[in-house]
């Protein structure tokens, strides 16, 4: 029987280093890439932000507690980011919102507000994949 703790829920939340520094450094750069692109998921339509702020809380647990804790201290995302790492979701009218952002802004951007057709399709493809991860991988909070 297994049952959580908040000591649990604290541990997940401490980074187990690489002891390989090149490792480290690694996982600190694809972590900051990945916030990177969140950022400007934030403002540009079709990237899908929160897929990235996942997998750069994924990186930076593995390199630099710092980091981590900087990321899932952020006002806005960190909660969220807390509550995805802990199993605990996101709450439903974060995920309606969420798919509908990706829906309508990756929609538009697809269909009226970009020519180039690589462009589009590489819009289209990142949308479709922040779009199915929000629907099936991250759950929501139960009340």
């Amino acid at each position: 029987m297994k049952h959580s703790s908040a000591n649990e829920d604290q541990n997940i939340h401490l980074a187990e280093e690489s002891s390989n520094p090149v490792i480290r450094i690694l996982w600190v750069v694809l972590g900051s890439f990945f916030v990177g692109i969140g950022g400007i998921g934030v403002v540009i339509p079709g990237l899908p932000t929160t897929l990235f702020l996942i997998l750069a809380a994924a990186c930076y647990i593995r390199s630099s507690q710092k980091l981590y804790d900087w990321l899932i201290g952020n006002k806005t995302f960190g909660p969220y980011l807390k509550d995805y790492r802990e199993g605990k979701g996101i709450p439903k009218k974060a995920k309606i919102l969420a798919v509908s952002m990706i829906v309508l802004f990756v929609g538009y951007s697809v269909i009226f507000g970009i020519e180039d057709l690589n462009l589009r399709i590489a819009v289209g493809a990142l949308g479709l994949t922040g779009l199915l991860y929000v629907i099936f991988k991250v759950p929501v909070a139960k009340d």
